[in-house]
């Protein structure tokens, strides 16, 4: 079982990649499942046919499906059911308006999403689930709902008191009493904790940044692979999407478009190194419509298998040390260079190690506070952040 996740900025391709990828698996002969987590849905689109929120065979081996939360609440109830059975009657049966309003809890429409997810990995009905994600900050907020509820529950069991007065202007008619919400809550503790062992699974899970070689998109990709790192999310590469031919070369204003695409296909190769990289074309043509996909996905992926794991392996570790402060570590296993210079400025930092030059995007426990130095140490940057009360700044000329 295998379940890939892209994601990236709105509008750099995301959709048509997943479904690219997942034609392809389709087409070595594995069971897959192309599934959009966007609430504004555009799969059905790039597939050129109808699809709806349950999953739709569109090829051989190829269902496709586009989640919605209120259909998913009713359709996918035994799932949903294992963590909230206890707000409401015992004969287990749900009617529209109950549904309704489970779906508008917050944080539902993540966890139905995630749950979904889950439950097409637990019960193995495909090989192959991939996710066409919502926008960059959407999938993240979804990414880390496993983490947030348990942190949510684990307090309020630990205030069980005040537990009815804390979730009833949210939960209306559900809430029956204490013990039921509280036997819910435990169940859904249970139940992410399990959901949040496989998204960080590498061996089942995959997480692929899809960008365009233009700088806000660069920053955004950048951010989220930092903070998929500080929740263990294994990425196994980066999609750079309409890359153009040197054929455009011709004419000023072609010639100024390469000349600046290549000066970002450097810095993506430079700030996402050790993560493979695969190109797509800037196409001519609209990529709609499965032999449109099936040419992307060979242009992209050449013979190879876009299943595999591409990458094993942390990206970046971030530890806390014991006077408060943290240290950032980052493998930089083909530098060799002693001689390391940073500059922060804000949430980026900017590395130099000889002739190795790195701009990166920091995740906020590290942007607010100043850099004390780093080192490299056998293949690995280490970069330390001082206490947040420290207000030396080792980095200043």
């Amino acid at each position: 079982m295998r379940i890939i996740l892209y994601l990236g900025k709105g509008g750099v391709g995301k959709t048509t990649v997943a479904a690219a990828t997942a034609l392809r698996s389709a087409e070595l002969g594995y069971k897959t499942l192309v599934a959009s987590t966007d609430i504004a849905h555009s799969l059905a689109d790039s597939l050129d046919t109808p699809i709806g929120a349950m999953p739709t065979e569109v090829a051989p081996n190829l269902w496709a499906q586009e989640i919605s939360v209120v259909a998913d609440i009713h359709n996918y109830w035994s799932t949903l059911q294992s963590f909230v059975s206890g707000m409401i009657s015992s004969s287990g049966k749900i009617n529209n308006i109950i549904a309704d309003e489970l779906s508008a809890f917050p944080g539902m429409d993540e966890i139905v999403s995630l749950l979904h997810i889950n439950k097409q990995a637990n019960e193995q009905n495909f090989d192959r689930v991939i996710i066409d994600a919502a926008p960059t900050g959407e999938t993240i907020r979804l990414l880390t709902m496993p983490d947030t509820f348990r942190w949510y529950a684990g307090h309020i069991n630990r205030a069980q008191g005040g537990v009815l007065k804390v979730l009833r202007p949210f939960a209306g008619r559900l809430l029956q009493g204490p013990a039921e919400v509280l036997e819910a809550l435990n169940k859904l503790d249970k139940a992410t904790g399990q959901l949040r062992e496989t998204l960080s699974n590498p061996e089942i899970s995959s997480y692929r940044v899809v960008l365009q070689p233009e700088k806000m998109v660069i920053r955004e990709a950048e951010r989220a692979v930092s903070y998929l790192g500080l929740f263990n999310y294994p990425v196994d590469g980066v999609v750079v999407n309409r890359v153009l031919p040197e054929s455009v070369q011709e004419g000023a204003f072609y010639q100024k478009r390469f000349e600046l695409q290549a000066k970002y296909l450097q810095m993506v190769k430079d700030n996402f190194l050790p993560l493979p990289l695969w190109h797509v074309p800037y196409y001519p043509d609209e990529m709609v419509g499965l032999p449109a996909l099936s040419k992307l996905a060979a242009d992209c992926f050449g013979e190879r298998d876009p299943g595999d794991v591409y990458y094993r392996g942390m990206l970046q570790e971030i530890n806390e040390r014991e006077d408060g402060g943290y240290q950032l570590r980052i493998p930089l296993p083909f530098i060799t260079s002693s001689n390391v210079r940073l500059r922060k400025r804000g949430d980026e930092m900017f590395i130099t190690i000889g002739s190795f030059k790195r701009e990166m995007i920091l995740p906020a426990v590290l942007a607010k506070r100043k850099a004390g130095g780093g080192r490299l140490n056998e293949g690995v940057l280490e970069i330390d952040f001082l206490p947040v009360e420290e207000t030396i700044d080792p980095l200043a000329p």
